[in-house]
């Protein structure tokens, strides 16, 4: 049965549109609040701007900062109804406190940082299998960007260089927090030529579609199986299904990898994927379709 939520992963940090409480005291990557990804959340929520949005920080190092930074970020929306969920340890998340919060929550938002937190704190626990049902079962948004979008699916890569990528060994993958199968996210893509190590987690187990989020970048997925581009750059596809030989079982570790015949396809804003068929569907844009950011808009009120 097909889920009733919404999952929306972002491909991690961008420059413009930065809604930061006090930037000079941020690490860069973290001005990542884009206007038109953050808006497209609350337009697909149930209850709008009056959703209880819940941002869960526990990727991160500075959960403090990126907190208020994401407060403030919705604030400029006209969103208030939103608050920090500071999970740090599988105790909390166990607590019955925060397992109630969550039962109220039309949005939970996870943040960047080290997607192993994610999965090494949250899994398995009780607040794990309530995302889990409630995603299942309810018109319920779950959202992440960078971390939070590579713990997103069942399998998931923790680490690997991108330039040493396609050595055997090099890339390491575990398992995440399953709110999608047969998929396997990475992020801030392009901008890290990311490619290798998709490819390399493709051939290694070709039923996963490698998806690859561009940053400032999104993909929006209903029914478990329709993905929409959003954002203002490009997600790659890597499709191993047609895959006719690897050599990833016969080399040696740290010796080259090699691959015949994966599918790459390429998205931008407002095409459509169905991960059932694996059809990619352009979107023709009228004039104007396109959400412009204007720079003024994001000063906001």
């Amino acid at each position: 049965m097909a889920p009733k939520g919404k999952l929306i992963v972002i491909g991690g940090s961008i420059d413009k549109g930065s809604f930061s409480v006090n930037p000079e005291k941020l690490p860069s990557n973290l001005k990542f609040f884009e206007k038109g990804i953050l808006k497209r959340i609350i337009d697909e929520s149930n209850n709008g701007l009056a959703s209880r949005i819940e941002i869960i920080t526990t990727a991160s190092s500075i959960p403090i900062e990126v907190g208020a930074e994401y407060i403030e970020a919705f604030k400029h929306l006209n969103v208030t109804n939103t608050d920090v969920l500071d999970i740090r340890s599988r105790e909390e998340a166990n607590d019955p406190k925060n397992i109630d919060r969550l039962k109220n929550a039309d949005v939970v938002m996870f943040t960047g940082g080290d997607q192993l937190r994610l999965s090494s704190i949250f899994g398995g626990t009780a607040f794990h299998h309530l995302l889990l049902d409630r995603y299942e079962n309810d018109n319920f948004i779950i959202s992440g960007t960078s971390a939070g979008a590579a713990a997103s699916s069942n399998n998931m890569i923790y680490q690997g260089s991108s330039s040493e990528a396609l050595l055997k060994g090099e890339v390491k993958i575990t398992g995440g927090l399953g709110f999608i199968n047969n998929v396997i996210i990475d992020t801030h893509f392009v901008q890290r030529g990311r490619i290798g190590r998709l490819m390399y987690a493709c051939a290694s187990n070709p039923i996963n579609l490698g998806i690859g989020l561009g940053e400032d970048t999104g993909l929006l997925i209903t029914e478990g199986k329709q993905m929409e581009a959003i954002g203002s750059g490009l997600i790659i596809l890597v499709d191993a299904t047609h895959m006719r030989h690897t050599n990833i079982t016969s080399v040696e570790m740290g010796e080259p990898v090699s691959i015949d015949n994966l599918t790459v396809h390429v998205m931008s804003y407002g095409d459509h994927f169905d991960l059932r068929t694996k059809h990619l569907s352009l979107h023709s844009l009228k004039k104007g379709a396109k959400p412009k950011i204007d720079v003024e808009d994001l000063k906001g009120d």
